[in-house]
């Protein structure tokens, strides 16, 4: 595929996606959170039991299609592939706090993307702390930083992740009353679209975002280093749709106050999203990327959705996710405490791989 029509493939994924982020909202998501990889991930958290936090409970279908739809597009064009042996603890330190940094922000990069286009101001100062985040990694990258190599691994090792994806898909269906659900009218757990309209937005979002390789972090990742906009395309196209889809609806809201499931901090938001771009460049993608390799057979992705879940529990457990009435003082040392690890992990990986040179 020469590059322009890549381009073009690109562009027409970040469409499909931004329109099918708004269709969740009018169908019933909540509002500017369509699609947050992050949102969904703590919601699932919740629901399995491994926090308690009411308002947000719910198996999320999304994330299931998602995995399913990456598992199922890679396996069609021939590219599942079960590799892993990469840092693998490293990585679930480093999912862990991506997810910290996100609920401070109160969402990932997909849903920063989502909360600009229904004209929530505060994802500026995230988007710019993200891009900062990504600015800091990079230095390390042009240092050698590397997480080494990943090796070929048996079968079983790559079916497991999707296959538990289909079990609780199952569960969800047969015997919900097993999970904890978020309460009518109890908070943002309690919004959710259909169980298939839900399913069958995450299979579709998977496999259009495994064909076209989409990662937000890889698009700014590529563009400080080489001018390279191919990716980028991708999410300019998501905001564009999303923010068309809004302005139909009539759900677009420009301003700082008022905004749904969102602070009006700014220093915070700035600082989650450095955390959550920082890590995210060292593991080599977004959320997003991180589920639809996981899907591919990456076993290394695969741990690091569990650092994302973990820490996902972790955060609602001790108090250090934010809420609409600001970050915690928890969950501000938490973000300060990540940053000094991440970059911890960041020059351990880079200079003393240079000193085993």
């Amino acid at each position: 595929m020469n590059l322009k029509k890549e381009k073009g493939v690109i562009a027409a994924v970040g469409i499909a996606i931004g329109v099918i982020a708004v269709a969740l909202v009018y169908f019933g998501n909540p509002a500017n959170m369509g699609f947050c990889i992050a949102c969904f991930i703590r919601d699932t958290a919740g629901a399995l039991g491994l926090h308690r936090a009411e308002a947000v409970q719910y198996i999320r279908p999304e994330i299931i299609g998602l995995i399913l739809g990456a598992f199922l597009m890679a396996v069609g064009r021939k590219e599942f592939s079960v590799r892993g042996g990469s840092s693998v603890m490293t990585r679930f330190v480093l999912g862990f706090f991506v997810m910290i940094g996100c609920l401070m922000f109160l969402g990932c990069p997909f849903r920063m993307i989502l909360r600009l286009s229904g004209g929530d101001f505060n994802a500026l100062f995230g988007l710019a702390g993200f891009v900062a985040g990504i600015g800091v990694g990079i230095l390390f990258l042009n240092r050698g930083y590397t997480l080494k190599r990943t090796y070929k691994q048996a079968l079983p090792e790559g079916i497991v992740f999707p296959a538990v994806q289909v079990v609780l898909l199952v569960l969800l269906i047969a015997v919900p009353a097993i999970f904890f659900f978020t309460a009518k009218d109890g908070g943002p757990g309690a919004k959710h679209a259909p169980l298939l309209i839900s399913l069958a937005a995450g299979l579709i979002v998977g496999a259009i975002a495994q064909l076209s390789r989409l990662c937000m972090v890889g698009g700014i990742r590529d563009f400080i280093l080489f001018r390279e906009t191919r990716l980028l395309i991708g999410f300019g196209a998501i905001f564009i749709a999303a923010l068309a889809g809004n302005l139909i609806l009539g759900t677009f809201h420009p301003g700082f106050a008022g905004q749904p499931i969102a602070h009006t901090d700014g220093l915070w938001n700035f600082l989650g999203m450095l955390l959550a771009g920082y890590g995210c460049v060292l593991l080599g993608g977004c959320p997003l990327r991180q589920l639809v390799l996981a899907g591919e057979g990456n076993v290394d992705s695969a741990v690091t959705f569990l650092g994302l879940l973990v820490g996902a529990a972790f955060a609602h457990n001790m108090g250090l996710a934010s809420s609409a009435d600001g970050p915690t003082t928890n969950g501000k040392i938490a973000v300060i405490a990540g940053i000094i690890i991440v970059t911890v992990i960041a020059a351990a990986n880079t200079f003393g791989n240079k000193e085993k040179a």
